[in-house]
């Protein structure tokens, strides 16, 4: 993976943030302070580390970070959906959630089989 995809998540995921925050800033406390508290979590975690896979030369460590990545994404989908059966997110701004985290997985899955090719592992699928 060039450094431009690998600056392209970071920067999907930054932008992910800067819009998603104020939202999850302006929900009611007992939501804020739990299950938007968790997500916010997460998306900072995210992006920060997005940034040390990036700058970690070790290719095993870098698969490492990136495979917890894959699971915390996964676990902020079903975060992001429980808001919107909550009532607390309406359709259009859910769908801009869900179309972002599937393409921030769609580059962190890339990456990860990227990683995989580099070193030597062999998908075997039936």
């Amino acid at each position: 993976m060039n450094n431009y995809q690998e600056l392209s998540i970071i920067q999907r995921t930054h932008d992910l943030i800067q819009w998603y925050i104020p939202i999850l800033n302006r929900m009611p406390l007992d939501f804020k302070l739990t299950l938007g508290r968790r997500i916010m979590d997460g998306l900072y975690n995210l992006l920060e580390d997005l940034i040390r896979a990036k700058y970690t030369t070790n290719k095993q460590t870098k698969l490492q970070i990136l495979q917890k990545l894959n699971i915390e994404l996964e676990i902020m989908r079903h975060q992001t959906r429980l808001l919107q059966k909550f009532t607390l997110l309406n359709t259009k701004r859910y769908e801009y959630i869900a179309k972002a985290y599937n393409e921030i997985g769609t580059e962190l899955g890339g990456w990860i089989k990227h990683i995989l090719s580099q070193i030597g592992y062999v998908s075997h699928t039936f």
